[in-house]
């Protein structure tokens, strides 16, 4: 990945570049799991996608209803008010997943709502939120259902048609495994109808995802200063991630994802995300009281190399958060950071109930899948 990230660059409106850049979008469809002609990526972050997809179908005045989860999923509620939206929150529990009758009287008293938008993978909180019923609510009230995909595009399924999600966005550092720096983005032609039909221009000429896609599948018509290098990172990891098969990586990604935390709970800890709705690609784990979680990061960092993320938001300080995704999601990487947090754990403040038990269990779990 990195080789080809070093590759000479190419202009951004070189034909060659426009060459790769049709293969990624073809890439991303099949990636996405959908026909969409709208799908190409933002220069961004998956903030980027998220803000470009919320802007471009929101005008001043629209009525959202944002299925918050946590942290991530969260910022939708941000992002929606900043493009002048009324904004009906539907907040879980951490770790708890959205009901769909909760949505259903959301829209009973907003029948105005024009979208709802969710995340089928909450990276702050490691919860996987069923879609299904959600969206067959969403359209039984004509609303657009919008799907935040940042930590999930590439490692469990997305399903954009089978599923009827009307925009999605995700992120190319996570389970894609590319460089960070771009968002694929995909939209229906329902939602692209939606745009061409705005009364108002979309407030943001980086973000117009028309003149985007129209740069990236149309004419090519100059749009902004792509980075040649991150587009070869992304069609290298698409197309990496295409050799290996989708239900492979997707297997790959629940079994290394259920053997970490077989190892996780022979240590004795707990796991935030309720049972049955726990992401394979990132484990949220509950710190007890009295051991010191910043300690337990940083001990990782600089005696093993391991970086795990923290609690964010009001689960800051409660948390550790560890990703498998993409390269990442490996037998050799769930026995390193268990073996480190049986090293490490005791020096925070926590005592094994058994030392060695989580391997033992993570090796069981192996040996019977």
């Amino acid at each position: 990945m990195l080789r080809v990230g070093a590759a000479p660059q190419l202009g951004h409106l070189d034909p060659e570049l426009f060459a790769i850049m049709q293969e990624t979008a073809t890439l991303l469809r099949w990636l996405f799991q959908t026909e969409n002609e709208l799908t190409c990526c933002v220069s961004g972050s998956g903030f980027s996608g998220a803000e470009a997809v919320l802007t471009n179908l929101l005008e001043p005045s629209d009525t959202l209803i944002a299925g918050s989860l946590g942290y991530f999923s969260g910022k939708i509620i941000d992002i929606s008010r900043r493009a002048g939206a009324n904004v009906v929150v539907l907040a879980t529990e951490p770790g708890q997943s959205l009901d769909a009758a909760a949505l259903e009287q959301a829209f009973k008293e907003h029948p105005e709502a024009k979208i709802f938008a969710t995340a089928i993978a909450e990276t702050s909180t490691g919860l996987h939120q069923p879609l299904a019923d959600l969206e067959r609510v969403t359209h039984a009230h004509n609303a657009l259902f919008v799907v935040d995909t940042v930590c999930g595009l590439g490692g469990l399924p997305v399903q954009v048609d089978a599923l009827h999600i009307d925009a999605s966005y995700s992120g190319s550092q996570k389970c894609i495994g590319a460089l960070p720096g771009l968002a694929p983005v995909t939209l229906n032609e329902r939602a692209v109808e939606v745009i061409k039909k705005r009364r108002t221009p979309v407030q943001s000429y980086y973000l117009d995802l028309l003149a985007l896609n129209r740069y990236w599948n149309g004419d090519h018509a100059y749009h902004h200063t792509i980075c040649s290098n991150l587009v070869y990172g992304m069609y290298e990891a698409l197309r990496i991630a295409h050799a290996e098969g989708l239900e492979a990586r997707f297997a790959r990604h629940q079994l290394h994802g259920a053997a970490l935390k077989a190892g996780i709970k022979a240590m004795g800890l707990e796991l935030l995300a309720q049972p049955g709705y726990q992401l394979p690609v990132l484990t949220a784990i509950l710190i007890p009281e009295g051991v010191d979680e910043l300690a337990i990061r940083k001990a990782l960092l600089n005696e093993y190399s391991i970086e795990v993320g923290g609690g964010l938001g009001e689960l800051k300080g409660r948390l550790i958060r560890i990703g498998l995704m993409g390269y990442n999601a490996s037998r050799q990487n769930v026995y390193t950071v268990l073996s480190a947090l049986e090293h490490i754990l005791p020096e925070c403040g926590y005592t094994l109930p058994q030392p060695g038990a989580a391997l033992k269990a993570a090796e069981a779990y192996y040996q019977a899948h």
